[in-house]
């Protein structure tokens, strides 16, 4: 049986001082600090990330590829962990969310979109920080328009048994052509050579290789790093860096949902004696993304000529037959459910007209407003008003976002979203994280994925493992927390 896929989402987002001549890392740590002050947060009271157990240069493969080195930890960078069991921190040159620990494709795009209300307050929490006339702006994209990207990566649970050559021939595909559903749309590209006047996906143009460990140069298609943040000899964590920030609740639970059930299938061994393998994956990436028609074919590992349409429904067929044949219990039975529905709705609805499905997905909402505009002022697409609103498109401030105008459908209501900037999931051990934040932080001397660090100002400082990320849910724990009055005593509940 597949394992329960566990799941979240990191956003970079983009960052822009207007007014002021700030480097972005100066400007993001101002953003993050404000957010942490305007909660009563002190420096000497927040909890910053421990990075004891980070090991981001290992690598799946069991080598790194020569010239393939792994990004640096600054650990001299603004790094806290919020109540809602997520890491808000400067990340090279932006403000980056974590989302906590999710147990499903809905619960983490709650959370994702909580870090949307997280950047909101961030940028009104600096003003006060800032000389007149200058202001912070953040936008959920994924480029600069200059040839900079910068990363929205998922992660996934994964059973460390699966051999990761399996997961690596049957997940390419499926990552190169799901952004007919999930891309986020772009104005024009930035490969060099590349003549496009619109694409799919704001993020295809910046991948190099098919599997490696780099995350910000040579960037692959499926990436290797083999950091669990969990039990290492039962484990695996999926670290996914091929997908785009979305503006689309649907999209972003696609994403998530669509991928956490295909990995179910490659747990599983549905795939076995099965290939979609791609002859050029790097180049059908660009292929797919540059292709609003959704018609051309990419050349397949034995001779076929498929597009990537062929390919999604290909993948839906067989997840379909899964689900009948096992449990969806991995991903939740009934957010599966709702994932197959909705996935075949959106190819469906892409076959026959893109503009059909503009109320889900993002590149298709972008061209029909972009289209619109071009006819409507008679100009083309080289005109720089569109790369304005390509931007614009990506604003988290609601008055100022051109995503919440086109008529994207909601799958989350205001209040949930509200309470999941404070609060964390309750079946994960995210719980347990954000719940010892909220009752002892002054007694938390710093945590992280998999662990919390107490200080009880006595030698030692405590570490509690959390090494397990199904165990610590509110289930396990809730009781627990409300019986201890102090941090001493739930560690040693915790220890007995």
């Amino acid at each position: 049986m597949a394992l329960p896929k566990v799941c979240g989402i990191e956003t970079e987002y983009g960052i822009i001082l207007r007014g002021g001549d700030s480097n972005p890392i100066v400007a993001s740590s101002q953003l993050v600090n404000a957010y942490l002050s305007s909660l009563g947060r002190p420096s000497s009271r927040r909890v910053g990330w421990d990075f004891e157990d980070e090991s981001p240069g290992l690598d799946a493969r069991g080598f790194a590829l020569l010239g393939a080195l792994p990004p640096e930890i600054e650990t001299h960078l603004v790094n806290a962990v919020l109540t809602n069991g997520a890491r808000f921190y400067v990340d090279h040159a932006h403000p980056e969310f974590s989302s906590p620990e999710c147990r499903d494709a809905l619960s983490a795009t709650l959370f994702d979109k909580a870090g949307e209300v997280v950047m909101r307050r961030s940028m009104e929490a600096v003003k006060s920080a800032l000389p007149a006339g200058q202001e912070i702006v953040v936008y959920k994209n994924n480029s600069d328009g200059k040839g900079n990207s910068y990363g929205c990566h998922e992660n996934y649970l994964m059973d460390r048994t699966v051999p990761f050559t399996r997961i690596v021939a049957h997940i390419m595909p499926f990552f190169v052509t799901r952004q007919v559903f999930c891309g986020a749309g772009k104005v024009g590209a930035e490969l060099a050579g590349a003549r496009v006047d619109f694409q799919l996906s704001s993020r295809a143009d910046f991948f190099e290789e098919e599997v490696g460990l780099e995350t910000t140069l040579k960037r692959p298609i499926v990436n290797t790093r083999d950091e669990p943040h969990a039990d290492s000899q039962r484990y695996r964590r999926l670290h996914v860096i091929v997908g785009d920030a979305n503006m689309s609740e649907v999209a972003t639970y696609l994403k998530l949902g669509t991928t956490s059930i295909v990995l179910s299938m490659i747990e599983d061994g549905v795939f076995e004696g099965r290939s979609f393998a791609l002859a050029h994956a790097v180049e059908a990436i660009r292929e797919v993304s540059y292709d609003p028609t959704l018609t051309r074919r990419i050349e397949m590992a034995d001779g076929r000529w498929l597009s990537a349409m062929d390919i999604q429904w290909e993948y839906l067929t067989l997840a379909k037959k899964y689900a009948e044949e096992h449990s969806l219990e991995s991903v939740g039975e009934e957010v599966g459910r709702d994932v197959l529905r909705r996935w075949e709705d959106v190819l469906t609805g892409l076959e026959r007209d893109p503009m059909s499905v503009a109320n889900v997905v993002d590149w298709a909402a972008k061209l029909r407003l972009y289209e619109a505009f071009r006819e409507r002022h008679g100009i083309g697409w080289n005109d720089a008003r569109l790369r304005v609103m390509d931007l614009q498109y990506h604003e988290v401030r609601p008055e100022k976002s051109l995503a919440v105008r086109v008529g994207l459908e909601r799958l989350l209501d205001d209040e949930a979203v509200e309470r999941a900037v404070t609060d964390p999931p309750l079946d994960t051990r995210a719980y347990f994280r954000g719940m010892c934040l909220k009752k002892f932080a002054q007694a938390i001397a710093a945590a992280n994925w998999d662990s919390i660090v107490f200080d009880l100002g006595t030698d030692p400082l405590r570490r509690v493992p959390m090494m397990e990320p199904l165990r610590g849910t509110a289930a396990h724990v809730a009781t627990l927390l409300e019986e201890c009055a102090t941090p001493a005593e739930l560690l040693a509940r915790l220890g007995a």
